[in-house]
């Protein structure tokens, strides 16, 4: 639990438009940080600044575009007062679903090309600034970066590649005292997934006639649980508020599990045989094997 005091420094959010990275702009701005919101237009900037005080800073930052993500650096860097750069929190990314059968390569690309090699590219960019006061890194990953499912195969496998960069980096930045941490968040109530049901209805449509007539019932049924998942997730400020904790502790986390279900998955996934672990995700959206 973060205490209500005023805390001094300044923070980086990537993918702050909107849902979890918006939610941790607004509350790390009330602790009383600095906090340079990524964003990807001025109208969300603007939107985001009726929401906080003056001292939040949008910054334009596309994680795919390297002249984007040193500009923002160097932005920032000229900005910077002397406690430094206490945090970067790499959080924008995307959803992008479809049977990996026909799922387009262009679109398992983008998949990786935002939510694994932009969140390295930014952590690039702005370590020097970090290694100065020893601040920390917070990577945003999700329950499914250790239990995969159906249909969301290629979300699921770059949260795996950020899980393992991150316990890579983790080790690596140790000696200069750069703590790195992991989020790990279940269902949260965001527009990422409204974004993500109209993204995969455009790719579903544009599947081949083979896909629709092997994949549709299946498609169907985890497309129900996705519109159940959206109306019954909890807050992105619970998720903000363990992203506050990771920077303000003594000792951050390695991993901050949140959400009861973001738990029982991963708990089950550590227990369970893959078998039956297999088994009871197809049951749960619907997936029957065919006789």
């Amino acid at each position: 639990m973060v205490s209500k005091k005023s805390f001094t420094g300044s923070v980086v959010i990537s993918g702050a438009s909107s849902g979890i990275g918006e939610a941790c702009a607004i509350y790390l701005d009330k602790l009383g940080y600095q906090v340079f919101a990524g964003v990807r237009s001025d109208a969300d900037g603007e939107a985001l600044k009726c929401k906080t005080s003056e001292r939040l800073t949008p910054i334009f930052l596309d994680v795919t575009n390297e002249v984007s993500i040193i500009a923002a650096a160097n932005r920032i860097k000229a900005t910077l007062d002397s406690t430094g750069l206490t945090g970067l929190v790499n959080n924008a990314g995307i959803v992008i679903a479809g049977p990996l059968e026909f799922l387009p390569v262009a679109d398992l690309r983008e998949q990786f090309e935002i939510n694994v090699i932009g969140q390295i590219a930014v952590t690039q960019a702005f370590l020097p600034l970090l290694r100065e006061s020893q601040g920390r890194i917070i990577n945003m990953s999700s329950d499914n970066g250790k239990v995969s499912i159906p249909f969301l195969g290629s979300y699921c496998a770059s949260k795996f590649a950020l899980e393992a960069l991150t316990d890579a980096l983790r080790i690596e930045l140790q000696p200069w005292g750069i703590a790195v941490c992991i989020i790990e968040p279940g269902s949260v109530t965001t527009p990422i997934w409204k974004k993500s049901i109209s993204k995969a209805d455009n790719i579903w449509n544009n599947l081949p006639p083979e896909a629709r007539s092997l994949y549709s019932v299946f498609v169907d049924s985890a497309h129900k649980k996705a519109n159940e998942l959206s109306n019954n997730g909890f807050p992105a400020e619970v998720v903000a508020k363990a992203v506050a904790h990771a920077l303000t502790t003594k000792r951050p986390k390695i991993r901050y599990v949140v959400g009861l279900d973001a738990k029982i998955n991963i708990w089950l996934a550590k227990i369970l045989p893959d078998w039956i672990l297999d088994k009871l995700i197809a049951h749960y959206l619907g997936i029957a094997k065919n006789s």
